[in-house]
């Protein structure tokens, strides 16, 4: 899933090779934690946040077919 998240993210973003995506786990589940150069971040939100949004839920359906919780957070 780290793979997936990564190139979805790197997909995004005008530097890609600045795309770090980190994994810990915490509570039963599993917290991906990315980080982008700071003039890439508006475009990994996006407007109201719609893309990290639509991000998380692919993520959480793809976790959900492997049996596992994870949630994705955006790091300054």
């Amino acid at each position: 899933m780290n793979e997936l998240l990564t190139y979805i993210i790197q997909n995004l973003v005008d530097e890609p090779d600045k795309v770090s995506v980190t994994e810990r786990k915490a509570e039963g589940e599993t917290v991906f934690e990315v980080r982008v150069a700071a003039g890439d971040m508006g475009k990994v939100i996006g407007r109201q946040g719609r893309i990290v949004k639509e991000i998380r839920v692919l993520m959480k359906a793809v976790a959900q077919r492997h049996g596992k919780r994870v949630s994705v957070e955006i790091l300054d």
